[in-house]
C-alpha cells in the first residue's frame, strides 16, 4: 500500500500576551486503521518562535472520545514531542504502533505560532 501524507494541524498563532494555552487537533487515521503491519509513523513540526510542546496522541477505538486518547512514545525521546524555548524550524520524529486514529496536541503554549503538523505513514 503506498505512504500516506496530509496536514493534521496548521496556522495556529498565540494570542501574544503570554498565557498557557492548548490546542487539540482533530482525528486522522493512523496504520491501524489501514491495517498496516509496520505501524511507522513520521511526524514533521513546523514552527515560529514557538515556546511549549507539540505532543502526538494515538487511539485504538474506532469511534474515540476524549478519555480514548493516550500520549505516544517512543524509546528515543520518551515521547513524539517537541518541547521549545524559542524555536524555529522544523523537526522531525518518528513513532511505530498501529494506531487507528493520531491527533497533535499543543500545549503548556506562551508565544509563537505552528505553520504545519505533517503525518506521513
Amino acid at each position: 500500500m503506498p505512504s500516506s501524507s496530509e496536514i493534521i494541524l496548521s496556522n495556529q498563532t498565540h494570542v501574544g500576551d503570554s498565557t498557557l494555552q492548548s490546542v487539540s487537533g482533530d482525528k486522522y487515521k493512523g496504520d491501524g486503521y489501514y491495517g498496516r503491519s509496520d505501524g511507522f509513523h513520521t511526524v514533521q513540526y513546523t514552527v515560529e518562535g514557538f515556546i511549549g510542546t507539540i505532543k502526538m496522541q494515538g487511539t485504538l477505538a474506532l469511534e474515540p472520545v476524549d478519555a480514548d486518547w493516550f500520549y505516544i512514545t517512543d524509546a528515543e525521546h520518551s515521547s513524539s514531542s517537541t518541547s521549545s524555548s524559542n524555536a524555529n524550524g522544523s523537526f522531525l520524529y518518528n513513532f511505530t504502533g498501529n494506531y487507528v486514529y493520531v491527533r497533535a496536541v499543543i500545549e503548556d503554549w506562551t508565544d509563537g505560532s505552528v505553520g504545519k503538523v505533517q503525518l506521513n505513514h
